[in-house]
């Protein structure tokens, strides 16, 4: 290759970024689990050493990318709760956080997959409990509130109502009341 496949002064956030996006997409077409190094390298045009030096092997890949995809949502919904507080934030925060989710093809296949590898990198991601303390509004000192949170929306998830009208209602009435 006579070209040099990355150009600028950030070559090591450049290269992160293309492997993830390219990754991304493999990742969001054939599954999680099928993500290999030699297609990724081959879409992209370089080596596996360079994606290995660059961002490490396929479980630092997978996680990358969903944590790339999970940030994503909650850059919508800190928009979203900015300013509320209390059970207004708790529903919003759910209630936009399905939307996107469902509404994003890597997390649909995530969805889809309902294994185990999905839900335990989601239910047991210290980042994913984080965000649900920061979001919610919750206090970092309650593990069980945050961990409730996330299985509510896991069962919004995997059990939706057809209806975004029913399903805030659902949420306002049976979830927020646990949270004023």
């Amino acid at each position: 290759m006579s070209e040099d496949w990355l150009v600028g002064s950030d070559r090591r956030a450049a290269a992160a970024d293309r492997i993830y996006s390219a990754a991304t997409d493999l990742i969001a077409r054939d599954g999680v689990d099928a993500l290999d190094i030699d297609v990724l390298a081959t879409r992209i045009h370089c080596s596996r050493a360079t994606i290995y030096r660059h961002v490490g092997g396929k479980a630092a890949i997978q996680d990358a990318v969903l944590a790339r995809a999970a940030a994503q949502i909650v850059d919508s919904v800190r928009v979203a709760v900015d300013g509320l507080s209390g059970a207004e934030r708790i529903v919003t925060a759910i209630t936009v956080a399905l939307g996107r989710i469902r509404s994003d093809p890597l997390w649909q296949l995530m969805i889809s997959l309902r294994g185990a590898q999905a839900t335990s990198w989601l239910s047991q991601s210290p980042m994913v409990s984080d965000l649900a303390v920061e979001l919610n509004g919750l206090a970092d000192d309650d593990p069980q509130a945050v961990q409730w949170i996330v299985r509510v929306v896991f069962a919004f998830l995997y059990w939706p109502v057809d209806d975004v009208d029913l399903e805030r209602e659902m949420v306002t009435r049976f979830v927020a009341p646990a949270f004023r």
